[in-house]
């Protein structure tokens, strides 16, 4: 207990499980009958824990059984592809998941400033060279996502899924209105500005952990 002035601030002391059971309970009482596939409740319950921000039960739209067939790669050992080395460290590793990223990589910087492009793209196309079917996550770039559908309508990428949640104002809602369009791509997306690499984990850890 510490008192502050005149009001009495009660602190409790809980454990990480504990404090994700309440914070849930929390979620669950706020949320009541939000009318949801069973499947994808667990993702969107699991992103509004990671940011404090109930729009995402509006914003957040999946295509049919994308969940469900994300689940079925990655128990095959489908690699999960991101956009970021940030979002790559915050994902889950009790599953063995392959995890790649090579924003970093001395020939990805190399190409990037011979053909001035970002980064992000040149990583989404060496990618989709070697697993043209990972499932893809992308919270931060919307310059890679806008290449991957690039990728994916000239035939070139078929991911398991596409988990387009970029955050900004430079292309970011027309990078998902893009990937909205190709309607027989599995998906989630988060329309509007908001999303992140916090979003996009919380997203594939929460598709991860019903492997369990």
């Amino acid at each position: 207990m510490r008192v502050r002035g005149e009001f009495i601030v009660l602190v409790m002391i809980l454990q990480p499980e504990e404090i994700e059971r309440e914070s849930m309970r929390i979620i669950q009482e706020a949320i009541g009958d939000f009318p949801c596939h069973p499947e994808n409740l667990p993702v969107i319950k699991r992103v509004i824990h990671a940011t404090a921000d109930f729009d995402f039960l509006h914003t957040l739209t999946f295509t049919p059984n994308a969940v469900n067939l994300a689940r079925k790669a990655l128990a095959v050992n489908t690699p999960v592809i991101t956009d970021t080395l940030m979002l790559a460290s915050g994902i889950t590793k009790r599953y063995g998941t392959k995890i790649i990223c090579h924003v970093s990589d001395e020939s990805v910087k190399k190409e990037s400033l011979s053909r001035k492009i970002t980064r992000s793209v040149i990583n989404i196309e060496h990618c989709v060279r070697d697993y043209p079917s990972a499932v893809y996550a992308i919270g931060n770039a919307p310059t890679a996502l806008i290449r991957l559908c690039e990728l994916i309508r000239d035939g070139k990428a078929s991911p398991a899924l596409v988990i387009g949640v970029p955050v900004g104002f430079v292309n970011v809602i027309e990078a998902k209105e893009m990937l909205a369009s190709l309607t027989s791509t599995p998906s989630i997306i988060a329309h509007g500005r908001k999303g992140g690499t916090t979003v996009a984990c919380a997203i594939v850890n929460a598709i991860l952990y019903g492997l369990g």
